[in-house]
């Protein structure tokens, strides 16, 4: 931990981590809160369903093509265009009431234009640290943002049912303002500019490191759906149980992530940890009894942030400055088709098998993320006592005559 305090002393670290947390804390509540407040209005979880749908739809769209913009017009300038626009449509969604169609146009635009915070702080942190913290900087970024997956849905169950859906979505959109504002004017968003890439959009997945996160970041995150569906459906949306364990899987992760934040990266690190993950879910068909659950879940969960880290350090390692935010972004855009596609394939097993058909998705899917990096080790770089970052436009050091 004495690490991570040094880390963090680290003039601008603390702040940034901050402040990108707090704006990206609305995307742990938004779905939630659109999922209760659109069937409060049509009482219709399919209506509800294809809102979502739509959002996530944009978000993918979003995710590589914001993110390269910021290359060419500047962050500050798409991160407050993007925010804007973001805002109007969850207040759309939050006072008005409309048809399912509207709902979606609405929600896809919503999802269009999500601010590229997540690509936009992560191509900062090289810039803030040296190449021997960023991989632990990786770690405890992938860890902290556990707290957005464990407080958001609680303060939106809270809020939506016991008092109004519309405050839930609401006030994720504060907190998307508020904490949108705060990143934008933070010093070192003004200082760092990404140069504009050269390259045409989606060039940059031909680099093998970049495919290779984004495919796994896929799995792991589908893995991780179908999970979250599995334990609802096991305990019903109504008890705390469901909560309970799905915070215990969160916590699992930031405990992952902090404890194995420091070690180095090497070829096999992505693969060693997606193992772990695999092993958690796999433990989780064997009994729906509640500890069982919740000890399989948290074993899985150290895996998670650690197996995110890696993901990112490779992508930094590999990927010139100017294609960073790019490449985060479709490293994002694969995490969004993950979490469909894990929900999607989880709902129709459930259906199918009750709950246990959803832990029957995660395990599938989670080895599938093992054997992904295990069979293509080939892509993945060995950072080990090498720089972390690829910085194309840092100084160039002149060798004395």
């Amino acid at each position: 931990m004495s690490t991570y305090g040094s880390l963090l002393k680290t003039p601008g670290v603390a702040r940034i981590i901050a402040a990108q947390l707090t704006a990206r804390f609305p995307f742990g509540m938004l779905s939630l809160a659109y999922l209760i407040h659109i069937e409060t209005i049509h009482h219709s979880y399919g209506a509800a369903g294809l809102v979502l749908a739509a959002t996530s739809i944009g978000q993918a769209i979003s995710g590589p093509l914001t993110s390269r913009w910021m290359g060419v017009w500047g962050m500050r300038r798409v991160l407050t265009l993007t925010m804007i626009v973001c805002a109007i449509s969850i207040g759309a969604i939050a006072f008005l009431v409309l048809p399912v169609t509207a709902y979606m146009a609405i929600g896809f635009v919503g999802g269009l234009s999500t601010p590229p915070i997540q690509p936009a702080v992560r191509t900062i942190y090289p810039k803030l640290v040296n190449s021997r913290q960023l991989t632990r900087l990786f770690s405890l970024d992938a860890s902290a943002q556990e707290i957005i997956w464990v407080a958001g849905p609680v303060i939106t169950t809270v809020v939506a049912v016991q008092i109004s859906s519309t405050l839930a979505i609401v006030i994720a959109g504060l907190f998307l303002v508020v904490g949108g504002t705060w990143f934008i004017l933070s010093p070192e968003v003004g200082r760092v500019r990404i140069p504009r890439s050269k390259r045409r959009l989606g060039v940059v997945l031909a680099k093998p490191a970049v495919l290779l996160s984004t495919i796994t970041g896929l799995l792991l995150v589908a893995a991780c759906a179908a999970t979250e569906a599995a334990v609802v459906a096991t305990f019903g949306e109504g008890g705390a149980e469901a909560g309970i364990i799905l915070a215990i899987f969160a916590i699992g992760s930031l405990a992952g992530g902090l404890a194995l934040g420091h070690l180095p990266v090497g070829p096999w690190a992505m693969a060693r940890r997606m193992f772990v993950v695999f092993v958690g879910m796999a433990l989780a068909m064997f009994s729906l009894n509640f500890w069982w659950i919740a000890i399989a879940l948290l074993v899985a969960g150290i895996g998670i942030a650690p197996a995110l880290a890696v993901m990112f350090a490779i992508v930094s390692g590999t990927v010139k400055f100017s294609d960073t935010a790019e490449a985060y972004g479709w490293v994002g855009t694969g995490q969004l088709i993950g979490a469909a596609l894990g929900s999607a394939a989880a709902g129709f097993l459930i259906d199918e098998h009750g709950a246990i058909g959803g832990y029957w998705v995660a395990a599938g899917v989670a080895l599938l993320g093992f054997l992904v990096p295990l069979v293509l080790k080939r892509w993945h770089p060995d950072l080990r006592g090498r720089d972390a970052s690829v910085p194309d436009t840092a100084p160039v050091p002149i060798q004395p005559t």
